[in-house]
């Protein structure tokens, strides 16, 4: 997959695809049947498939202290378009000027004079231009004006749940990472570095990796089954592992930490950036009485997450259904 982050300079190869434009925070199965529509276009067109997002995400831009909500970095949102079989990501910069150009500079600018493209497909809420005036009506009327197709891929879900980042972030906030991985079509994940800590685990028989969750989307605090993802050259090697997201309450600390111990491994992780799949919620946060009180109930932790994780099922971090498109 190619990624390119400019519409100015795009290498010829790259225009006349058909693309499919959003956010696409999670890349959840919604996500998922829009990349597929605009797949499934560009085979019959003859043509390479790609998708439009943007960094930072437009919320991030305009409420910069808000609370974090994102699902996905652009790194794993990148992994998982690969793993879709995408053929060129296009992940422009949403800066005050791109913020301001109306929906028809974006037209034309971005989609039109930029990537050339043959058509392009969104999803229903598709909203975007300066002061959010470009709707799907909008993007069709100018798609007739410069000569490009338009698909619109109506809400996409089961019973009575739409596939939708909100639904999954409530599902996070819940404790409930299967559900959100139901939604999702894999599992919720979140990267970054190891940082250093007290180093109190490694006293216990329980050394941990520290990770800030920075602009993640924070989860219910409390213990987790989780898949830990060593980065190996070009491919990653999957762990079992649990981990706690919380305040540390015993040693009465106060800021917001995923701490993550490996099951059967052992060595240095400080520096290193890890991926941490989120399969099961195990218990809340809890205020130890003392040293030994918190390592009984470690161990009780860690023997619970290798019940888990020995389902088969609870080990894939593949997509969780099907592939969207062969």
């Amino acid at each position: 997959m190619r990624i390119l982050r400019d519409y100015t300079k795009v290498p010829e190869e790259c225009r006349g695809l058909v693309l499919a434009i959003g956010n696409f925070d999670g890349v959840h199965r919604g996500h998922q049947a829009v990349i597929s529509e605009a797949q499934n276009i560009a085979d019959r067109l003859g043509v390479a498939s790609g998708v439009m997002t943007f960094e930072p995400h437009s919320r991030e831009f305009f409420a910069p202290t808000a609370p974090p909500f994102r699902l996905s970095t652009m790194e794993t949102k990148a992994a998982h378009l690969k793993w879709l079989g995408v053929d060129v990501m296009v992940a422009l910069t949403f800066d005050l000027p791109f913020s301001q150009k109306s929906a028809e500079e974006f037209v034309r600018d971005v989609l039109v004079e930029g990537y050339n493209v043959a058509h392009v497909v969104v999803g229903y809420d598709f909203i975007f231009g300066h002061k959010r005036q470009g709707t799907t009506v909008v993007l069709a009327d100018l798609a007739k004006k410069y000569g490009f197709g338009v698909t619109v891929v109506e809400p996409v879900g089961e019973e009575t749940v739409i596939f939708s980042s909100t639904a999954i972030r409530d599902c996070l906030k819940a404790g409930d990472p299967g559900k959100a991985a139901a939604l999702l079509g894999h599992w919720w994940e979140v990267e970054g570095p190891v940082i250093g800590g007290d180093k109190r685990g490694r006293t216990i028989g329980f050394p941990t990796a520290n990770i800030p969750l920075v602009g993640y989307q924070h989860p219910k605090l409390g213990v987790y089954a989780v898949r830990v993802g060593l980065h190996r050259g070009t491919h990653v090697d999957w762990i079992d592992g649990v981990a706690n997201f919380g305040m540390r309450p015993t040693f009465d600390k106060k800021d917001v930490l995923l701490e993550v111990h490996l099951l059967d491994w052992s060595g240095d992780l400080y520096d290193q950036s890890l991926r941490v799949a989120f399969v099961d919620y195990i218990r809340a946060e809890m205020k130890f009485a003392g040293i030994e009180e918190l390592t009984a109930q470690i161990a009780k932790d860690v023997g619970r997450a290798r019940e888990i994780l020995a389902n088969h099922e609870n080990r894939q971090t593949k997509y969780a259904d099907k592939k969207v498109h062969s």
